[in-house]
């Protein structure tokens, strides 16, 4: 039913450390022809992490967001290294960013980011049976690590220094996952 465009062109625009902006033509399968821009980011995805202390405490960090030039509240996340594997990517975010490593991860769902101009996806991993743990990663600063509590999911989503539409998501996926684990 559905058939993909025929790509007939991409030119690169702009490349940054972060980002190729690229344009690229398009034929639909009736004929027309459409011109897209997308950002297309180096390296292999990320992943966001939700980790689980017990089954209804969610670790959380504070970082500086430069998009929003605030301090948000948000999930472990970060780029997948060359030749890392998003369950490797995770606990090696995990113990970088917030102290710990998992010995369960549970692979979710990807999920992508404003897919109509952007091809960034993210791995959405649940981390539980957390042990201590930690390593030099590439934060620029410390990260503030709080705790909340998934029983007041409805609450926290209205909290105003969470606003990121991913790390909602995962909270979400997570006290679902959690509380099916649970019956």
């Amino acid at each position: 039913m559905r058939k993909k465009p025929k790509i007939l062109k991409i030119e690169t625009l702009a490349t940054t450390r972060i980002f190729n902006i690229e344009r690229f033509d398009l034929e639909f399968s009736n004929g027309e022809r459409r011109q897209y821009e997308r950002l297309k980011p180096h390296g292999n995805g990320a992943v966001l992490v939700i980790p689980m202390l017990d089954d209804d405490t969610v670790v959380m960090i504070y970082e500086y967001s430069g998009g929003t030039d605030r301090y948000e509240l948000t999930l472990t996340k970060g780029k997948i290294d060359a030749g890392e594997a998003p369950l490797e990517a995770a606990n090696r975010e995990l113990i970088e960013e917030i102290g710990y490593g998992s010995n369960k991860l549970t692979f979710l769902k990807t999920m992508t980011l404003a897919p109509g101009y952007q091809s960034n996806i993210t791995h959405i991993i649940l981390a539980q049976e957390l042990y201590e743990a930690s390593a030099e990663g590439d934060e620029p600063e410390p990260l503030e690590v709080v705790e909340h509590k998934l029983s007041n999911l409805e609450e926290l989503v209205y909290n105003e220094d969470l606003t990121e539409a991913r790390t909602i998501a995962a909270l979400y996926m997570a006290k679902g996952v959690i509380n099916k684990q649970n019956t």
